[in-house]
């Protein structure tokens, strides 16, 4: 074990959201009116990296939703974000833990989305142990259910992680001929964009074969720890034809950076069962180059702390790569 590296800003207060009065007032009377009672609560969440609101809303009446919502004019990419992962959960199998939906409403120029309420919290870093288990024991339970997807899922006509790959994750390949910029790279990571380059090539063609989904965007952050100890899993956007251990390396990034055995977390899950011998470093290398090309990219729509946590992400991506290449 190393020491751990805590992220600049912590994952639970990440997000910069509006609150609820500041939605506007028929926003607001349309929202209770689908819940049914006036709304007396409502806890912003802190995680997350959009403007967008989120919300736990309690009702007079003792009831409790979690509510998204986002504005078409200034937000639109939010909206069809929050339109995509509705029909995804409304599809995905029911024993999963994950939020159930219940309802979407179109009101005073603004799109909600509303799921059951999950109490928990982000797990806390560096991980503790139990709570770390438990991500690690859901995600196996995702995993194997989303190996054999059912149908009405697949047939939303999601996409592919080796076709994202080759268009949006190729970052080093975009490095290499001029087309990003180079990013501040320390000095031991210098002279070695040729295998940045080879390493995050063999993604999509590892990611080709995959038949079944996965969650697109593991982070800690879009993962609750419930009172009883369980994992929940949210924020189901991103879902996509891939390999389980897209999803399993993109989490332990965390894990590594709390000074764990992140190497034997990843081959003893099962989600990393048939993985390629280096489909770790490929990942890794595919995820630093993603993560330190955004940092200077980021979106205005975004919260303000984006570039802070992709920058420290892309860092915690190369370093474990380094460590597992004897990148001096």
């Amino acid at each position: 074990m190393s020491a751990p590296l805590l992220p600049p800003v912590p994952y639970h207060a990440s997000a910069l959201r509006p609150s609820w009065p500041e939605l506007p007032a028929a926003l607001r009377a349309a929202v209770a009116d689908r819940l049914g009672a006036p709304v007396v609560t409502a806890r912003v969440a802190g995680a997350g990296f959009t403007r967008g609101f989120a919300a736990v809303l309690g009702t007079a009446d003792g009831g409790r939703a979690f509510v998204k919502a986002a504005p078409a004019a200034e937000q639109p990419h939010l909206v069809d974000w929050y339109a995509r992962e509705a029909a995804i959960l409304d599809r995905l199998p029911a024993d999963l833990p994950a939020p159930r939906p219940r309802w979407t409403l179109a009101a005073a120029g603004w799109f909600v989305l509303c799921t059951d309420a999950v109490d928990g919290h982000t797990p806390r870093l560096p991980w503790v142990p139990a709570e770390l288990d438990a991500t690690l024991a859901g995600y196996a339970q995702v995993a194997a259910a989303l190996a054999d997807p059912p149908a009405e899922l697949t047939a939303l006509g999601l996409p592919r992680l080796a076709d994202l790959a080759r268009s949006d994750i190729l970052w080093w390949e975009e490095v290499a001929a001029g087309r990003e910029p180079t990013p501040p790279l320390p000095a031991r990571f210098q002279g070695r964009l040729p295998e940045l380059v080879e390493l995050e090539s063999l993604l999509p063609r590892y990611a080709a074969g995959a038949t079944g989904l996965i969650h697109g965007d593991l982070r800690v952050d879009n993962v609750l720890i419930g009172p009883d100890g369980r994992a929940w899993f949210c924020d189901w956007t991103w879902v996509c034809s891939g390999p389980a251990w897209f999803d399993l390396a993109g989490l332990l990034l965390t894990a590594y950076a709390s000074g764990l055995d992140a190497d034997r977390l990843f081959a003893t899950h099962p989600a990393a069962a048939g993985a390629p011998p280096d489909a770790l470093d490929a990942t890794l290398a595919a995820l630093a180059g993603y993560h330190l090309t955004g940092a200077a990219a980021a979106p205005p729509t975004a919260s303000p702390h984006l570039p802070a946590h992709q920058r420290w992400s892309g860092e915690q991506s190369l370093d474990w790569l380094a460590r597992r290449q004897g990148w001096r």
